[in-house]
């Protein structure tokens, strides 16, 4: 998978979860579990009427939990769009259950139970499965992005996100992520929960465990390229102080050579020397590698370095560079 022209990397983690398979009767519950802890709303009215609502930015969200709800529990939800101020008016799936419908849902969910008056009340968990089987748990948190995750672009940084509605939410997935070897952190963002991992690993592991495989591929290779841009560029910044260096060097042996033909001469140095105190004199910018090859025969950088030693010998200048 490849994340679309103008698209987020977390809308492509997004699409991928969506098209992920729905799984086992266990999972797709783990799932409408965690997308009705994330994104539903519940009403009781009265006469023992009974009203759930999700309202969804995505579509392939909506179409999704339909799916779930249809499949799994045999009830079809109805759906209408609303426009939301948030975000510029951006429209929101709404899908509702109520009466016999929704009973069914939160039955399944056990988020009901009767007081001695037989009078229904609302309590809000989570079936224990999610808690002990993997695959439930890999459902819940795919659920619970979907309903209120975001994921960072990795060439930006690394941040991994659920917003939760409550502490419940936020001790639900904690324990889930404890289960899963997965260390998180948790803060509040304005008066709302948020549970948050960072590190590029955590992500990737949390991202595999989803079931975004694709996602993963493409968060390492943006690690590779970045890894790779950054290794350029330290080698860029060691070559340009390499540089600075060189020509450091060269300007202070040609300033040698410089004060030693006056003193004496160059005619007085040995050929092989004469030739490469002139070299220099003519060439203050060059490297000791190039001068070499300029030579008739060319000679290596080593014996190059060693001429210039003796040249800085003679010139007072120590051993030179």
């Amino acid at each position: 998978m490849r994340t679309g022209e103008g698209q987020s990397f977390a809308a492509g983690v997004r699409d991928e979860l969506i098209r992920y398979p729905v799984g086992k009767a266990c999972c797709m519950l783990s799932e409408i579990s965690a997308l009705t802890q994330t994104s539903g709303h519940l009403a009781f009215r009265g006469g023992g009427w009974i009203s759930v609502s999700w309202r969804l930015e995505d579509a392939g969200v909506a179409r999704r939990l339909f799916q779930l709800l249809k499949k799994r529990l045999g009830v079809n939800p109805t759906l209408h769009f609303t426009q939301t101020s948030r975000l510029g008016g951006r429209r929101v799936c709404v899908l509702t259950l109520s009466g016999a419908d929704a009973k069914v849902l939160l039955d399944a969910l056990h988020m009901t139970e009767t007081d001695e008056n037989g009078q229904m009340h609302l309590k809000r968990t989570v079936p224990r499965h999610p808690m002990t089987r993997q695959c439930c748990r890999r459902a819940f948190l795919r659920g619970a992005f979907l309903g209120a995750g975001t994921v960072t672009n990795p060439e930006k940084g690394y941040h991994f996100e659920w917003k939760a509605e409550d502490e419940h939410l936020t001790q639900v997935l904690g324990k889930l992520l404890e289960k899963s070897d997965l260390p998180f952190h948790t803060y509040t963002r304005n008066g709302q929960q948020v549970v948050y991992l960072k590190g590029a690993q955590q992500i990737a592991d949390t991202l595999a465990l989803m079931g975004a495989g694709q996602s993963v591929l493409q968060m390492e290779n943006i690690r590779i390229q970045k890894q790779l841009r950054a290794a350029a560029v330290r080698a860029a910044n060691c070559d340009e102080h390499n540089g600075e260096r060189m020509l450091d060097a060269a300007q202070k042996q040609a300033e040698a050579i410089r004060r030693l033909s006056l003193k004496q001469g160059l005619f007085t140095l040995p050929p092989a020397l004469r030739e490469i105190a002139r070299l220099r004199l003519e060439n203050p910018d060059l490297s000791l590698k190039e001068l070499g090859e300029m030579l008739d025969p060319p000679v290596g950088k080593s014996g190059i370095n060693h001429r210039m030693r003796r040249l800085m010998e003679i010139a007072g200048e120590g051993e030179g560079t």
